[in-house]
């Protein structure tokens, strides 16, 4: 009997993590496309502005595009994650430097969406793919 506990215990924890692979990855799909077809000048501002090169903005098409697709497929998904939870740290600290403790209209945190990514990519960095991706293979 414990065997096909833990048996359910473990396929429940893999689809669990195909859930949060899939979802978190492919929400940030569109803020990685919009960067695509609408460009990264804003963001080249960001940076610039911080007494960065402006060629680290080019990082948000893989940390908001390319890593996010290796996630949703489970493939190479720690390093992908650890990629894009330091791409969402990077929006936070350009984009909400100044709104860490900021509580939006709405009651929440002002950073809560790209902190909620970066927690979420946090998470799969130590929890890793699971059995449903190409790391597993």
């Amino acid at each position: 009997m414990i065997c096909v506990e833990q048996q359910l215990v473990k396929l429940n924890s893999d689809i669990g993590k195909l859930i949060l692979r899939v979802s978190l990855a492919s929400l940030m799909l569109f803020h990685g496309y919009a960067k695509i077809t609408g460009g990264i000048e804003g963001i080249k501002a960001m940076i610039t502005s911080a007494g960065l090169p402006s060629f680290l903005a080019y990082g948000v098409y893989l940390g908001e595009f390319v890593f996010p697709l290796f996630i949703i497929a489970g493939l190479f998904t720690r390093t992908a994650s650890l990629i894009f939870a330091f791409t969402m740290g990077f929006a936070i600290f350009l984009a909400h430097g100044n709104d860490l403790f900021t509580l939006s209209k709405h009651g929440g945190l002002a950073i809560e969406l790209p902190l909620l990514y970066m927690m979420g990519a946090i998470s799969l960095i130590f929890m890793g793919a699971g059995k449903y991706s190409f790391d597993k293979k």
